[in-house]
């Protein structure tokens, strides 16, 4: 297939509709506008649903009902959007419904501003509502990886019956690059919903429950310990470069990993022994991939770099649980590091090692 030019929040949109979802709820924010104004024109065209909601409220809990219904649904938004969001994620997850969400992050906290950030990250990965729930938080750092993990995310959450977050960023969705989309699916083979809600004309198997109320503590204990056995079996990845003789490692994810690689490219310029590790699940962690960087004996030295005060440095540090030093670098607010900036860290780190 043929490479198109795409903004990154256009080529989720696309590749959500190639992937089946025919049922879209969103309201609009700054840097995700383009994704429910690409839905509201290709919707039609496939006989599917846009609807933009009266609120980000009402966009989620719209989500909940299509999702119950048994439909391939979506919503997206940034930052403070998601945040309102955060009460009917919730409802999705303690009923066990599969749906994606898209988060294209912008600086805060707060309303704070439209450029972009990281800062979402614990949101994103501890639940971001109440309860004991978790998403799956995939994170892209081209257009091309926006649409992949787009595509896939569909999939993932209809098999574990979760809600997956697409976490990128004001960047990743405003920047316009070549992308390959993926191939379109029939919808006659997408999975069998037998648990959805439409309607009880087969008398043999029981009624449809969507429900995320357990009045009886005990039931809502198991029910808290069914989910955190489906937690336990979701799949962690993450890509690495030059990590074989690296003897200090970068760690970033998003539209950060970019910059640290430019830096990596320069370390190495100048001789200087430097890798990349860039996680595409945020959760799961994909812990065995520092781990097995403590255990090769040769990475002496970790450095994150996010555009945050530093959140995914905790996963980081909780995954060597002390094999190694971690050191940070960031900026916040909008501020994106430079490739310069992080190559100065390095050779800082590079002088105390």
């Amino acid at each position: 297939m043929a490479k198109v030019l795409m903004k990154g929040n256009e080529a989720i949109a696309e590749a959500a509709i190639a992937a089946g979802c025919r049922y879209f709820f969103g309201y609009p924010i700054t840097p995700q506008n383009q994704i429910p104004e690409y839905f509201s024109r290709r919707m039609p065209q496939v006989d599917g649903v846009y609807l933009q909601a009266e609120s980000e409220i009402a966009a989620i809990n719209m989500v909940y009902g299509a999702s119950g219904a048994g439909g391939r649904v979506m919503t997206s938004s940034s930052s403070p959007g998601i945040s309102l969001k955060q009460e009917g994620i919730s409802y999705i997850a303690g009923a066990r419904l599969p749906c994606v969400i898209a988060n294209i992050m912008r600086g805060g906290p707060g309303l704070g501003g439209i450029q972009p950030s990281q800062s979402d990250y614990y949101q994103a990965t501890r639940g971001g509502g109440n309860g004991d729930y978790r998403t799956i938080v995939l994170a892209p750092s081209t257009v091309q990886e926006a649409a992949d993990l787009t595509y896939e995310a569909f999939d993932l959450a209809d098999q574990f019956r979760m809600p997956v977050m697409l976490l990128g960023d004001g960047f990743l969705g405003q920047m316009m690059e070549p992308v390959e989309l993926p191939a379109a699916r029939e919808l006659s083979s997408l999975p069998k919903k037998e648990w959805a809600a439409v309607g009880w004309a087969d008398k043999s198997r029981p009624r449809a429950s969507i429900n995320s109320l357990h009045l009886d503590p005990v039931k809502l204990e198991l029910h808290n310990l069914d989910l955190a056995e489906v937690y336990k079996t979701l799949p962690a990845r993450a890509a690495h470069e030059n990590t074989e003789d690296a003897e200090i490692v970068l760690t970033a994810y998003g539209v950060t990993a970019r910059v640290a690689r430019v830096a990596m490219a320069l370390a190495r310029e100048q001789g200087i022994k430097v890798g990349l590790v860039r996680p595409l699940t945020l959760y799961p962690f994909p812990d065995s991939e520092y781990q097995a960087l403590a255990s090769g004996g040769v990475c002496k030295h970790i450095l994150v770099t996010e555009m945050s005060l530093g959140q995914m440095i905790d996963d980081v540090r909780l995954a060597l649980n002390g094999a190694l030093p971690v050191s940070f670098y960031g900026r916040v607010g909008g501020m994106v590091p430079t490739a310069d900036a992080l190559l100065d860290e390095i050779k800082k780190i590079k002088e105390s090692l």
